[in-house]
């Protein structure tokens, strides 16, 4: 297993993507998608469906057809957006719909993917969305903020290297963001670990993603 997939896999393997469509071959194509880059997943053929698993487990991200039978997906995406969770939501499209997707982009959905599905775009977004809701810091725009033991003690920083490490990046690609040597980022990466607790990367991520 490459370092890229685990890092996908370890990331990932605590995310829950609750799928919303009434067309139950959608819902299991995409549950297996996302399976297959170790998240959890499930599903519902209806909004009240969805709505009563929220009681169980909120999850992490959200992706609702525009159309779920005779229901409008807005009107369900507005439900999810008046929790102001920050949880990400995906918009499904089964036909070009440019009015509908106008408005579920000013309701605050992530993105609004037409089917066929682009999955590496798809999953592309997804992952995005999901580093941004890890991103260290004071809440903005909506999105909820990760509290995490030691925080406090970080330089600013120090901050900036943890922010990176989460994202996956190279002591190299870290550097060339912030302006400094690949050496600089591995002495702020221990200082970060230290202060955290952490005995190595990858508990580092799960101390973040966990808190």
């Amino acid at each position: 297993m490459s370092d890229q997939t685990y890092y996908h896999s370890f990331l990932n393997r605590d995310r829950l993507i609750h799928i919303v469509d009434a067309d139950p071959s959608t819902c299991e194509a995409l549950s297996i998608l996302f399976r297959l880059e170790g998240f959890q997943t499930s599903f519902s053929l209806d909004a009240s469906h969805f709505l009563a698993s929220l009681d169980r487990r909120r999850p992490d991200v959200v992706v609702i057809n525009l159309r779920i039978g005779e229901e409008s997906g807005l009107a369900l995406l507005r439900r999810i957006k008046a929790m102001r969770t920050g949880t990400p939501v995906f918009m499904l499209s089964d036909t070009p719909q440019l009015e509908a997707a106008v408005t579920a982009m000013k309701l605050g959905a992530s993105d609004v993917i037409a089917k066929p599905i682009d999955t590496e775009h798809f999953l592309g977004v997804v992952r995005d969305a999901l580093r941004r809701d890890v991103h260290l810091g004071a809440m903005q725009g909506g999105r909820r903020p990760v509290e995490v033991r030691g925080f406090s003690q970080l330089t600013p920083r120090e901050r900036e290297v943890l922010q990176l490490i989460t994202n996956g990046q190279s002591n190299k690609e870290a550097g060339r963001e912030l302006g400094i040597s690949p050496r600089t980022i591995e002495v702020h990466r221990a200082r970060v670990m230290e202060k955290l607790g952490a005995r190595n990367t990858a508990d580092l991520m799960r101390i973040v993603l966990t808190s």
